[in-house]
């Protein structure tokens, strides 16, 4: 009776540890802590990408950044970023949490491997910014789309009707060319974002709009390229960068606290989102392939949303 209680025990503290996010497990004692945070993947709205893995939401940032401040403890902020970028919108909320957290607290970014357009948009309010001599950075500027997938249909056999209201109502619908006048409307929004992007590097880096310009380009940069060009202040890892957050803060000898994720103990183990699996397996009992899958997300996603992406074909 008793090894039976005892197995039905273990088994429920099991099933709690795995229901329990793993960021909310923490042994960290009391004292002076710089608070590390990962932020790494694609910027969207919410969830996860089944095409670029890992992402970086507003709600996931506002979320850890809020655990920072209410740690009295925590006397600085290091945000670790790994990012090609993403969707316009999330990343100037994310930049909003940003520099709101600045108030109280300093905030230091550390680069990894790549932190390029919405990367560096999501980096660029730190009060510091350190980034590694190979890290590729910059990209700045927009990038939107209109996949035209009528010849798709065409082959398929699907005829698709559309009442609209308004002019321009069926121009985003990726079902038809784009006239003249909507191409100029297009290209007025994104040099409209372009502007927002290039004001908010100016203001943050200390810059003049004309001196961004000239390097907002679209292009990378290494980190070494980046330093040059005063769009980061200092090369080194993430030692370096929580050296200078202790620094900032008047901590000498602070303790590191690393946030994780908030994902179940049972995503940790398995390495990924369980939302994205999720998915993936219902198309696949519907007989779908993994390439009917990724057309399948590009045919559902036909709205130009513009991005502060760069482009990761050569590096894949």
């Amino acid at each position: 009776m008793k090894k039976k209680v005892t197995a039905v025990a273990l088994a429920m503290l099991l099933l709690a540890t795995m229901l329990i996010p793993a960021g909310c497990i923490s042994v960290m004692p009391a004292g002076d802590k710089i608070a590390v945070i990962s932020l790494a993947g694609s910027i969207t709205a919410e969830g996860s990408s089944l095409l670029w893995g890992s992402a970086i939401t507003p709600s996931s940032v506002r979320e850890q950044l809020n655990k920072a401040e209410m740690d009295v403890a925590v006397k600085a902020i290091v945000l670790r970023v790994d990012s090609p970028g993403g969707a316009v919108a999330p990343c100037q909320e994310i930049s909003a949490e940003i520099e709101k957290i600045k108030q109280s607290k300093p905030v230091v970014v550390s680069m990894g491997s790549m932190a390029a357009s919405g990367g560096y948009y999501i980096s660029a309010k730190a009060d510091k910014i350190v980034a590694l001599p190979g890290t590729s950075t910059g990209s700045i500027g927009v990038i939107s789309t209109i996949p035209n997938v009528k010849g798709l249909y065409d082959k398929l056999g699907i005829e698709m009707q559309i009442f609209t209201g308004g002019k321009y109502k069926d121009m985003y619908s990726g079902l038809r060319e784009l006239t003249p006048e909507e191409e100029e409307i297009m290209q007025q929004m994104v040099d409209d974002y372009y502007e927002q992007f290039v004001g908010m590097v100016a203001e943050s880096r200390g810059l003049s709009n004309e001196q961004v310009r000239d390097l907002a380009t679209g292009q990378l940069y290494t980190g070494a390229q980046a330093r040059e060009l005063g769009l980061v202040d200092e090369l080194g890892g993430l030692d370096t960068a929580i050296d200078l957050a202790a620094e900032l803060s008047g901590v000498t000898a602070p303790q590191i606290e690393y946030y994780r994720p908030q994902r179940s103990l049972l995503e940790s183990l398995l390495g990924f989102n369980l939302g994205s699996l999720v998915y993936a397996v219902q198309m696949r009992l519907l007989g779908l392939s993994g390439q009917d899958i990724a057309l399948l997300q590009a045919l559902s996603h036909t709205f130009p949303e513009p991005q502060y992406l760069v482009s990761l074909t050569a590096f894949m």
